[in-house]
């Protein structure tokens, strides 16, 4: 709490409104994208949609690669679950916050575009792979969890089965151009378990 209040304390007064053209910005471009697709969205219009200036926007986003990354995360970033003592809680609870983001109006519009924009030419690829690799953080670590903790086969390919994790609902969402649902993630939580759980 202390550091909490040390860090507003040392914030400079022009904080307030740089979040506040961040915010206006992001929120643009996921309602662009939501009422018109991507081919709607360039910066002439996300700058007249979120009212600021395009020296404003480039010097947060040097590219539209890098603004349509920033929306995704202000939607689809990292997350954290606690030790629940069991990796297929933990499981479903990644995956019921995923799906919960995932049906947010404009979202599945959105995160096809960010796949699209990864193989543009002139798209920097390390970029998406940053931002995946951030998303994918947590899933990665319940599972390194699940080993040091026992309810994991200690021989699991870790990076495979959080791709298999991740690709499930997105996969759903872009490729079948449908929702995730509970169903989904219920049976996802189940063969993932299953095939990572350690011998009892």
């Amino acid at each position: 709490m202390a550091d909490e209040q040390v860090t507003k304390a040392k914030r400079g007064p022009g904080r307030p409104r740089e979040e506040r053209v961040t915010r206006a910005v992001l929120e643009a471009v996921v309602e662009l994208v939501t009422e018109n697709g991507m081919g709607a969205l360039t910066m002439d219009a996300v700058a007249a949609r979120a009212g600021v200036s395009k020296p404003a926007m480039y010097r947060r986003w040097a590219t539209k690669q890098d603004l349509v990354l920033a929306a995704a995360e202000s939607r689809i970033g990292p997350l954290t679950v606690p030790d629940m003592g069991d990796f297929r809680a933990e499981l479903r609870a990644v995956l019921t916050a995923r799906m919960e983001a995932y049906r947010q109006p404009g979202v599945a519009r959105l995160l096809a575009g960010v796949i699209g924009s990864a193989s543009e030419a002139g798209a920097e690829p390390g970029a998406y792979r940053d931002y995946a690799a951030r998303v994918m953080s947590e899933t990665r670590h319940l599972l390194e969890r699940g080993v040091a903790r026992g309810d994991v086969r200690d021989d699991v390919d870790i990076a495979a089965a959080a791709t298999l994790v991740a690709a499930s609902l997105v996969f759903r969402m872009v490729g079948e151009q449908r929702l995730p649902d509970q169903r989904l993630v219920d049976s996802v939580v189940d063969l993932i378990s299953r095939a990572v759980a350690a011998p009892a």
